[in-house]
């Protein structure tokens, strides 16, 4: 990113084999439509080359993912306006009926998240982002995300556990 923020913008595409997938696959967990992830990823490299003077050294992956975020709540913002990250909760992707019953319920205990924890969730465990990552991402400290993740498991457990119709 270096380069690419020095002004060799053709350095911007070895980023984006790199991380396009890793950025879509976040983005299709919070809101599974292809179409919409798709421009949401290329929102987000867009949005990168455009702010790359921003880039400022530093673990790469983390500021991308930052922008990443940004994105995806601007596209919650105008999916519906009186709508934010904290308060959203997502619904159940119904188009995934071969998934067996115990991955369908936690999908729906995933979903039934405020998007804050859902995020918290899929960064930590889907995307394999450590603490200290994810602290930096969202402007926090490395224990205070592991005590949240903990907290965010644990009302996970007895959400599954306690909806025996799910």
């Amino acid at each position: 990113m270096q380069e690419v923020s020095g002004g060799n913008l053709d350095a911007m595409a070895i980023l984006f084999e790199r991380y396009h997938k890793w950025i879509y696959n976040f983005l299709y967990q919070m809101e599974p439509d292809e179409a919409v992830c798709e421009d949401l990823t290329q929102n987000v490299f867009y949005k990168a080359m455009r702010y790359r003077t921003s880039y400022k050294g530093g673990k790469f992956s983390s500021w991308i993912f930052k922008i990443t975020r940004n994105v995806f709540s601007d596209h919650i913002k105008k999916k519906k306006p009186n709508v934010t990250l904290e308060n959203l909760v997502l619904v159940e992707d119904e188009s995934k009926e071969d998934l067996s019953n115990e991955v369908r319920r936690l999908r729906i205990v995933l979903n039934m998240l405020p998007v804050g924890d859902k995020e918290l969730i899929i960064m930590s465990r889907f995307q394999g982002m450590k603490y200290h990552q994810i602290a930096d991402v969202i402007g926090s400290n490395e224990i205070a995300v592991k005590t949240r993740v903990h907290r965010i498991i644990k009302k996970m457990k007895t959400i599954y556990f306690e909806k025996n119709t799910l």
